[in-house]
């Protein structure tokens, strides 16, 4: 089984940001690979004008701010690394036990891979305040123009997601026969000097076939 995998553009974000931007783009592609059983509920960001649809299932939100807390604890302890979030597809194929090996086998045939560089700002200059006086903030306009930059990326990043799906259909595996509102999955984090996350995604890659890009 090929394994196709999607690279999403990466986002220049700053700490108070990622929960909300992540929550979008996960809930997009989750939403874009249910199996139906789902009652669509829509979502205003509070910091951007962007409207996402979730699958109106609470474990899964549940699920997905877990991972999310887990990002951001790991920015915190690992900060000025871009940082990577997979979300990965699999089937679950039952296979004869070995001695060595588990009789169940995932299987993966999709995954999305969401880039996060998360800004690192510099303490904050020391010295006497003057209360009397009007502080022009002159890092204000700039703040604006970058917002208005990560809202237009997140809206390519949500365009890329949904060309993928519709372009790339041929891999989806059978229904699986199980209560719930998305095919299996799973969400791991890493960061861009975590050599054991990427030594298991090549394992995966040996183990579900030479994945094809599409960025």
């Amino acid at each position: 089984m090929n394994c196709e995998v999607c690279q999403l553009k990466e986002l220049d974000v700053e700490h108070f940001e990622i929960r909300e931007v992540l929550r979008c783009i996960l809930h997009t592609i989750l939403f874009h690979r249910a199996l139906g059983l789902v009652r669509p509920k829509d979502i205003d960001l509070e910091l951007f004008e962007i409207t996402y649809v979730q699958c109106g299932d609470v474990e899964l939100e549940r699920k997905i701010d877990e991972k999310i807390d887990q990002f951001i604890d790991r920015v915190e302890k690992h900060p000025n690394k871009k940082n990577q979030i997979c979300l990965s597809f699999y089937e679950v194929k039952n296979k004869q036990p070995t001695w060595f090996t588990n009789k169940v086998e995932r299987l993966y045939w999709e995954q999305w891979y969401i880039n996060l560089n998360v800004a690192q700002h510099a303490k904050g200059h020391s010295g006497k305040t003057h209360p009397s006086k009007i502080v022009v903030d002159p890092g204000a306009e700039a703040r604006t123009v970058r917002r208005g930059a990560l809202e237009a990326s997140l809206r390519d990043v949500l365009f890329q997601i949904i060309r993928f799906v519709n372009e790339k259909k041929d891999h989806i595996p059978p229904v699986p026969n199980f209560e719930g509102v998305s095919f299996p999955y799973e969400i791991t984090i890493s960061s861009s000097s975590d050599s054991a996350f990427g030594m298991e995604m090549f394992k995966r890659m040996l183990q579900t076939g030479h994945p094809t890009m599409l960025s």
